[in-house]
């Protein structure tokens, strides 16, 4: 195949990328860095749409954990917290910053994702309107994450937001 035809054959396959609803539609392609940090923001974007908060009132930032292990984290889910605190503050809300996983628990008999007693007593402590909290589980080559916008007052979900991207060698690193 001929270099412009290559490229052009390239560009169509990048198109047909197409961001939906913050996730990688048909794309099969591993995300690099730039593009990890992009889906993040995307996916803090999404939690904002339709939802009104208070300016005043901060939002709690939770680490995203293992779905399989919600004690544990790792430096992508600490990672992508901090890319979605940051894309959140950008866009003016004000966050403060959870760095104590154990804040967040799974219901026993229903597997929901719940705040802890102690989350919901930092939230009034802080006069927090919202808690964002996420998990993420690996499945094969793809990484599947899901956050929530919940108001701690009857662990009610305010928004929700589930994208995946595809593995690669830099990305995998951060699984651990």
């Amino acid at each position: 195949m001929t270099p412009p035809r290559r490229t052009l054959l390239q560009g169509l396959v990048l198109a047909a990328c197409v961001p939906l609803s913050g996730a990688l539609v048909g794309c099969a392609a591993p995300v690099s860095g730039d593009a990890l940090i992009q889906l993040n923001y995307q996916a803090a974007d999404a939690l904002l749409q339709g939802t009104r908060l208070d300016p005043r009132q901060p939002v709690l930032m939770a680490t995203l954990v293992d779905l399989d292990d919600l004690e544990r984290s790792s430096r992508w889910g600490r990672l992508a917290s901090e890319h979605v605190a940051a894309r959140l503050a950008n866009r003016g809300v004000l966050v403060k910053e959870l760095k104590l996983r154990q804040h967040i628990f799974m219901a026993q008999d229903s597997g929901a994702l719940l705040l802890s007693r102690e989350v919901k007593d930092l939230s009034l402590e802080h006069d927090a309107q919202a808690v964002v909290v996420g998990t993420y589980t690996v499945g094969g080559d793809t990484v599947y994450v899901s956050l929530k916008l919940i108001r701690p007052e009857g662990n009610t979900v305010m928004s929700a937001h589930d994208y995946s991207f595809t593995l690669n060698e830099r990305n995998r690193a951060l699984m651990r």
